[in-house]
């Protein structure tokens, strides 16, 4: 294992190679005396893959970009010298005062690193989107009221699926009057935890909504979608940080499921992944929201506004409801969406919350 010494000394070399976020950092390979790297400007991806952008099929090159990207970025070391041919450009070498062993352990920290310095793509993750309805009309106060309320909503959601044994690992970025959360864990679980706790954010939002003064806690339009993205770490300072922000089809089709959404709607994206324990079978939304149901009311612990959640049913005419339909529309570039749209009723002891608006078809 690297001491924290090599460490530090990695980290600072490769923030000259980053330049405060003027390049980044592709892909590495383990030496004996330090660790090829490929670093490249920030738009050079963008002028790589440049030569089919209006169309909506990916080309080789940017499915190759996509695989170099995805998971860990280290390679092997005859491999990265094939990956410099094919990108045209050339490696550079970290030398290291500590000798590079090549245990799990090591390759591990140096790969987490490396991608502060990097960008990832994700092909399937799991993304919510939280916005706050006429959120410019308020006043500064409000609108700070407002996001601190929504904020609270989602570490409250949090903290009681923790305390059931769910952990959603999420992370979020301001869109300025809501936020983008996603689970930083992928995969089937992370996937399906992340309904989970979107449905009880909207549900303790709904909540809070019922004993508050008006303005205090926002009025949300909410959507959520599974699809790919690339991913980010923010430059600040002279560092980049921890945290990230995520850009790329999810994200993308989130936006414009919500452009036309009216104050309280829950929409679905028209997404299609796979459920725990059934990995050779595509889901689709009413699919999870049904396993999502069934989760909420299993957990006997689980309290909003001090009372339990005994009752949560879909609406008759909500995506899991007996009438459902989908929506079909059309965004304000001309392209078709198909969005499902949500209902619930949640029963919280004596009081019966009503979530998500019945929409036109």
């Amino acid at each position: 294992m690297l001491g924290t010494s090599a460490l530090e000394q990695l980290e600072s070399m490769l923030r000259r190679h980053w330049r405060l976020g003027q390049n980044m950092v592709l892909c590495w390979a383990p030496d004996p005396h330090g660790l090829l790297t490929i670093v490249v400007p920030h738009y050079f991806l963008g002028n790589f893959t440049a030569t089919h952008a209006d169309s909506d099929t990916l080309d080789s090159d940017e499915l190759f970009v996509r695989q170099l990207i995805s998971e860990s970025r280290r390679t092997s070391h005859d491999q990265i010298f094939e990956v410099a041919h094919r990108l045209g450009v050339s490696t550079s070498f970290i030398k290291l005062d500590e000798e590079f062993a090549l245990d799990d352990e090591t390759l591990d920290a140096v790969d987490a690193v490396i991608s502060r310095y990097s960008l990832g793509f994700v092909e399937n993750r799991a993304v919510a989107l939280f916005d706050i309805a006429e959120f410019s009309l308020f006043k500064p106060f409000q609108q700070a009221s407002q996001l601190n309320s929504l904020s609270y909503s989602m570490n409250s959601a949090h903290t009681k699926l923790k305390r059931e044994g769910v952990e959603v690992n999420f992370a979020r970025t301001t869109t300025g009057d809501g936020y983008y959360l996603w689970n930083r864990d992928t995969g089937t679980y992370p996937n399906l935890d992340l309904l989970t706790f979107f449905l009880l954010v909207l549900i303790d939002n709904a909540a809070a909504r019922s004993q508050s003064a008006v303005g205090t806690v926002p009025l949300i339009r909410a959507g959520f979608h599974v699809g790919s993205h690339y991913e980010l770490s923010q430059a600040k300072g002279v560092n980049p940080t921890v945290f990230s922000y995520i850009v790329g089809d999810v994200t993308i089709e989130l936006a414009r499921l919500l452009d036309d959404a009216e104050p309280g709607a829950i929409r679905l994206g028209n997404f299609s992944s796979c459920l725990p324990d059934e990995p050779d079978r595509r889901s689709g939304p009413s699919d999870f929201l049904s396993r999502c149901r069934s989760e909420l009311l299993e957990m006997n612990g689980l309290k909003v506004a001090d009372r339990s959640i005994d009752n949560l049913e879909f609406l008759d005419w909500s995506t899991g409801g007996s009438s459902a339909r989908s929506i079909e529309l059309i965004d304000k570039h001309g392209k078709p969406h198909t969005v499902h749209s949500v209902g619930l009723s949640a029963g919280l002891g004596k009081i019966n919350l009503e979530l998500g608006i019945r929409e036109r078809l």
